[in-house]
């Protein structure tokens, strides 16, 4: 079987970059006064502006090439049509399902029906706690997938949160996590959402069942149980052990993977947050996407470009890090919501044939909001020895207008965005009056590369277009480098190793197989547990 790194289309772009390599942003700048408009897409109102990529028309040409011998188009198909391209769990990837309107499964719209029932009553007070006090406080509880995307969205949307709702998130079993939470709530007027599709995660149910017992401390009846809890899972005969009424269980399908489920029940904090209407605009500015995505051709989809970018970067500029710096304190979870969702889905070394791949998969994704990154670790990549690949995302239109700031927070972002890409000369440096002796101090080198997202305006609409957006450029990826995007070993081999490490750690238990640094890590902490 003929490796990646062997195919007609990989060879051709490794010829190719050699002669790019040594070519700086200043001279394809130089070359080509139209550079912004021959590297730059829109779709309605989202541009994506790739022109400080350090690529050439060659460059996407041979890029797309690769693309079509990966048949990205009819993986997108496969999808589609439910076959289950997760093919190490034998299930079908239908995210895109979730958001498809009218043409959703029938149980998705069931349960979309639901959601907007209960926010409805809990907005309207309808829905009550056991002393007959209006909920004012919505707790969600979940890890990973069910956590990062709905916290990451809350947060993002957070004009357009309801007024007399606060909706907290709580993920980690860490103890100061919900201890810190519950702190400052009233058990008569909150409410948990506990974010488990199979309810037997141990961070989740941990942290459930404490704050299970927290109210069971005030109510002193199990019966509020009940008013008090609800769950996104499809396991109901544990949300029904645990005291949830079957009437407030959201299921969802194994079809959606966490860290893509945000469009599922898992997102009711969300509509909760934010209202059902708004919710459903947030589906369709990701619908607005998916379509987009599976009817443009290559040279205008944005996705497939961004995923194409992204490889190249990886894979022939040895770019192994990629900084994702969002210019507006709302989308200051964004980082960590698409950490999970590209180095979980692409962080992977076997390929679809069981192979070891020899290249590079997924970098390192990291991030920040600007403008606080560029005061601590842009000096890095400003002046630092390592290739790092960006992506900047700024709002056209702030969504808390204050006189005077958005127009600085913009100037900043694309000054570094500039700055990245050409850099300063020495002779730059001198005629700005810096003196000889810290010339050496004052010259940035630039060429690194970065993508500008602009939005409109952070809505619903366009935050779901914006998510998306990078989805679908994680299926890309996944495609192009031979990967299965959607299941995850890895995490589960942490979960086994921690189950089995618990009951050590009470003293419950000997295990004589464990290493030699494991064991006396346990024998270290367990003088200060006892």
């Amino acid at each position: 079987m003929q490796r990646l790194t062997e195919t007609k289309a990989w060879q051709a772009l490794d010829t190719h970059a050699k002669e790019i390599r040594p070519q700086h942003l200043r001279q394809l700048f130089a070359e080509d006064d139209e550079r912004f408009t021959r590297f730059s897409l829109t779709h309605e109102q989202l541009l994506l502006d790739f022109s400080k990529q350090r690529i050439t028309a060659t460059t996407l040409d041979l890029l797309r090439q690769l693309a079509a011998q990966a048949d990205w188009q009819g993986w997108i198909a496969r999808m589609r049509q439910g076959e289950a391209i997760n093919h190490t769990e034998g299930r079908a990837v239908g995210h895109c399902r979730l958001r498809a309107g009218e043409q959703a499964p029938e149980e998705v719209r069931q349960v979309l029906v639901r959601m907007a029932d209960f926010c409805e009553r809990i907005h309207s007070g309808q829905y009550r706690g056991y002393t007959g006090e209006r909920i004012t406080d919505i707790v969600s509880l979940g890890i990973g997938g069910s956590d990062l995307g709905p916290r990451m969205a809350v947060h993002a949307l957070a004009a357009f949160q309801q007024a007399d709702l606060r909706v907290h998130f709580v993920s980690n079993l860490d103890s100061a996590d919900l201890a810190g939470t519950l702190t400052h709530l009233n058990p008569r007027t909150t409410l948990f959402v506990v974010a488990s599709k199979t309810f037997t995660t141990l961070e989740t149910l941990t942290n459930a069942e404490t704050a299970r017992n927290w109210l069971l401390a005030a109510a002193g009846r199990h019966s509020a149980i009940s008013q008090h809890f609800v769950a996104a899972s499809s396991n109901l005969a544990a949300t029904s052990a645990f005291g949830i009424a079957p009437e407030n269980v959201f299921a969802f399908s194994d079809w959606v993977g966490g860290r893509f489920s945000l469009w599922s029940s898992i997102g009711l904090p969300i509509a909760l947050a934010i209202g059902f209407r708004h919710f459903e605009q947030l589906l369709a500015g990701a619908r607005n996407m998916d379509e987009h995505f599976f009817s443009a051709p290559a040279e205008s989809n944005l996705p497939l470009t961004l995923a194409l970018l992204g490889l190249w970067n990886t894979n022939f500029l040895n770019a192994h890090s990629h900084g994702i710096f969002p210019y507006s304190h709302s989308l200051g979870l964004l980082p960590a919501h698409l950490q999970q969702l590209e180095m979980e889905s692409n962080g992977k070394r076997i390929d679809r044939n069981g192979l070891a791949v020899d290249y590079a998969t997924n970098p390192v994704l990291w991030g920040e909001p600007g403008t606080n990154g560029q005061h601590s670790f842009f000096q890095l990549l400003h002046q630092g020895s390592a290739l790092v690949a960006c992506d900047f995302i700024a709002l056209a239109r702030s969504d808390f207008p204050l006189p005077g700031h958005h127009s600085g927070l913009l100037a900043n972002c694309l000054a570094q965005s500039s700055a990245l890409a050409f850099g300063q000369t020495a002779d730059e440096a001198r005629a700005s009056g810096i003196e000889t002796a810290l010339l050496p101090y004052r010259t940035f080198p630039g060429n690194q590369p970065s993508t500008t997202i602009i939005l409109p305006k952070l809505t619903p609409f366009t935050l779901g277009q914006l998510l998306a957006l990078y989805e679908h450029k994680v299926f890309c990826l996944g495609v192009l480098w031979n990967l299965n995007a959607f299941d995850q070993w890895g995490v589960e081999l942490g979960k086994q190793l921690a189950s089995r490490l618990a009951p050590i750690l009470r003293g419950e238990r000997q295990d004589n197989t464990l290493d030699d640094s494991t064991r006396g890590l346990i024998t270290h902490l367990r003088q200060f547990r006892s």
